[in-house]
């Protein structure tokens, strides 16, 4: 059977990322089609070994980050690209929609859905793109003609597996369709095998690309009020004042680390005290099952992804976030931070079991993952 992979785009090294690889491994004869590919970035390296077509488009869009301002091109650049040859096309899908290209009566397709575009449906996006008004009349008007697309391009699509049961109810809710639920691939033997024998630090861990949308200073502010260390270890992505924004905010207390290998993370989760995760409405969470994946237990919102991975008070503490009930009329910073700070007071007087919680994140394994996908394909 020929088939062909497709993804929004090859920049950045994610989760998102971290599932294409694995499903690149799966099918090595698949080329991978993009809306455009970045040479020199983390992603493109990730994939050297592939085979990367990119749509028509795509030297327009990929200069300077004119793939944001332009997204009302979204329509052409996915239509500009023909599969009609293939038997099965397997997308990998997210905020750049990667849906719409041309298919033939031959041709299954099977949707990979990390989330519908989240700046489509109202969630919060890395980047507050429509800060200025004359942007946000701008993405008022491309944003109503995108959703009747996405919508129009979704009802075409065969068979939808969603990367968790948060992200199922957003595709029922959006695109009216039933998913599958396959939970992403964790490396968990990997970093079990990184985990042993290493020494627990003093220090709480955070992994996350420095942007607007993850609570990075909600949890630094709330780590120098507790008096704890703090490791930040992502790259900084089109924010360069954040990281000095952070540290001001979380002065001593706050170490950033960069963008780190994956033998380096595995072994920062697994010496790390605990592992911090405050994306509001996360569509799943891959870094908070690898923490767990290394016996570290791990403070999260009690919503999203983050729920369906973490048990509360075993592999970690889930603290709700903040809503006009709970708020009391403070601003949402202020609850986090002090819910934070509670969690942290709560966390010291645990004894955590490092098998229990590696036990959970078995469940989330790539082998897992693999043994899914193959029998869902075989049975479409």
């Amino acid at each position: 059977m020929k088939i062909a992979l497709v993804h929004d785009y090859i920049k950045e090294f994610g989760g998102a990322e971290r599932v294409l690889r694995v499903l690149a491994d799966m099918y090595p004869e698949a080329p991978i089609y993009t809306a455009f590919a970045v040479r020199n970035s983390d992603a493109y390296r990730a994939f050297s070994d592939r085979r990367i077509v990119e749509s028509r488009l795509a030297p327009l869009i990929r200069p300077w980050r004119l793939y944001s301002p332009l997204r009302f091109l979204l329509p052409w650049i996915w239509e500009s690209i023909d599969l009609s040859d293939y038997d099965l096309v397997i997308t990998s899908c997210s905020n750049y929609i990667a849906r719409g290209f041309t298919v033939s009566e031959k041709t299954k397709v099977v949707a990979y859905c990390h989330t519908p575009p989240r700046f489509l449906y109202g969630y919060a996006t890395s980047f507050d793109w429509q800060k200025y008004w004359p942007v946000r009349v701008y993405g008022e008007i491309i944003g109503h003609f995108l959703r009747i697309y996405d919508f129009q391009t979704a009802s075409k699509i065969d068979h939808w597996i969603a990367n968790s049961k948060n992200v199922a109810a957003r595709i029922e809710k959006f695109y009216r369709k039933e998913s599958v639920v396959i939970y992403p691939p964790i490396n968990v033997d990997e970093i079990k095998k990184s985990s042993l024998n290493a020494e627990k630090g003093d220090f709480y861990l955070i992994v996350s690309r420095l942007v607007g949308s993850k609570g990075l200073e909600d949890a630094v502010v709330a780590a120098r009020k507790a008096k704890v260390k703090l490791k930040i270890a992502g790259a900084s992505v089109g924010l360069p004042y954040l990281r000095n924004d952070l540290q001001k905010l979380g002065g001593k207390y706050i170490e950033f680390l960069g963008r780190v290998t994956d033998d380096e993370l595995w072994r920062l989760y697994a010496r790390a005290k605990g592992f911090i995760a405050l994306a509001r409405d996360e569509d799943f969470g891959m870094t908070v099952v690898e923490a767990q994946a290394a016996g570290t237990p791990v403070i999260a919102f009690n919503g999203g992804g983050f729920k369906e991975s973490v048990i509360d008070g075993r592999t970690g503490i889930l603290i709700d976030p903040p809503t006009r009930e709970v708020s009391d009329g403070r601003g949402d910073t202020d609850y986090v931070i002090n819910q934070l700070g509670r969690a942290f007071r709560k966390f010291e007087k645990i004894e955590w079991n490092r098998k229990l919680i590696q036990k959970n994140a078995e469940g989330f394994s790539r082998i897992r993952f693999e043994r899914e996908i193959k029998v869902y394909l075989k049975n479409i």
